[in-house]
């Protein structure tokens, strides 16, 4: 099995959405979501992966066997006032995050978050901050990610 690498275009979409809809439902199963699974994300995804990658503030790197995504990664690029983690205020927004089940254990993952992590310093963000699954935590301890104690979130 020889994996490449390579960001995602426009015709990736539909298959990265299929990808990340079957990781949220496994983050569910493991108790990381506790509801809306029969919520359609998808024209929702869609408009927001197509919007933002056309306006270069969102980037995807897969992970391909053959013509099979076998692999996907996510970073946002926001702005916020800046502060001194951050001082132009960019930050990177990773998400997903997933490796096809027999896949896994191979470094696919690690090489992923290497590149996305790379287009968020290219970008200019002050740091990349992540809601991790229980299943991801190892992968980004690993890589150097730091918990923050003080991520609260306020649920509508």
């Amino acid at each position: 099995m020889a994996v490449q690498y390579r960001k995602m275009t426009e015709k990736d979409v539909d298959t990265f959405i299929e990808l990340r809809i079957r990781q949220l439902r496994e983050e569910r199963r493991h108790g990381d979501e506790i509801t809306g699974e029969n919520i359609d994300l998808r024209p929702a995804l869609i408009d927001y992966y197509n919007r933002h990658m056309a306006d270069g503030t969102f980037v995807s790197w897969l992970a391909v066997d053959k013509d099979r995504i076998v692999g996907t990664s996510g970073m946002s690029f926001v702005e916020k006032p800046p502060y001194f983690g951050s001082p132009n205020g960019k930050i990177g927004l990773l998400s997903s995050m997933y490796t096809e089940e027999d896949y896994r254990r191979q470094g696919i993952a690690k090489e992923l978050l290497t590149r996305v992590v790379n287009e968020a310093k290219d970008y200019g963000c002050g740091c990349v901050q992540i809601t991790a699954s229980d299943m991801g935590v190892l992968l980004y301890t690993d890589f150097g990610f730091v918990k923050n104690g003080n991520f609260m979130q306020y649920k509508f």
